[in-house]
């Protein structure tokens, strides 16, 4: 069920037709998925600020309504070890088209999956489970099953990945947390449902899965027009 403060985050994103990711990530999170900490920091004065409460090494990335892909703006930056450092990305960040701010976030790491929903007008909401990061296109290693999701379906789309022996510990690596991905899935699942007359797809990728914990590193939802 879509609590009020969702609906308002849908309501405000109408304009420009899909949820930034502050605001995509604040109703992830408040549908129990597992998100890095993070702030958006709107101007220059909050920026250090809100740094120092999340803590070096972090994350930046550009937050603009006219920037959806971010990599098209090289809007995002890892890594970033000393407030110099994050004043000289806000610079650079505030020349892009309507700025609205800057993403900070804790890094993460872990084997990167992608998680993704996609409602087709013939046979409704259809979840994605991939290998993920900068290499998804290329790879292509998805399963895909109709939501929502059974505990059966989540079985078997982990199974069906041709690199599910990456998961599972391969040649002395730590397998990652099997059980967090299964509630990330199920969390998710009924996160689409809930959405589906409202979005069109919704994209989380990478997401960082470790030993410990899932966690959505980033995360694009897009609205129906």
């Amino acid at each position: 069920m879509l609590i009020g403060e969702m609906k308002e985050i849908i309501k405000a994103s109408r304009n420009c037709g899909w949820v930034m990711e502050p605001e995509a990530k604040r109703m992830l999170s408040l549908a129990g998925l597992n998100v890095p900490r993070f702030r958006w920091a709107r101007n220059e004065k909050e920026v250090a600020q809100l740094a120092d409460e999340i803590g070096y090494p972090l994350v930046a990335k550009v937050v603009s309504p006219k920037v959806v892909h971010k990599s098209d703006t090289k809007g995002v930056v890892v890594g970033i070890g000393t407030q110099r450092e994050l004043m000289e990305v806000h610079k650079r960040f505030s020349r892009v088209e309507a700025f609205a701010g800057m993403l900070i976030e804790e890094m993460v790491s872990g084997v990167e999956l992608i998680v993704g929903a996609k409602i087709d007008d013939q046979f409704g909401a259809i979840i994605l489970l991939g290998m993920g990061g900068t290499t998804a296109e290329i790879y292509r290693d998805v399963s895909l099953r109709m939501a929502p999701l059974s505990p059966f379906d989540i079985a078997s789309m982990i199974k069906c990945l041709k690199a599910h022996e990456l998961l599972e510990g391969y040649r002395g690596s730590d397998p990652i947390n099997l059980d967090a991905l299964v509630k990330t899935l199920e969390s998710f699942s009924t996160f689409v449902m809930d959405l589906q007359d409202e979005i069109e797809s919704m994209d989380l990728n990478p997401v960082m899965c470790s030993s410990t914990r899932c966690v959505i590193a980033d995360a694009r939802i897009m609205l129906r027009s």
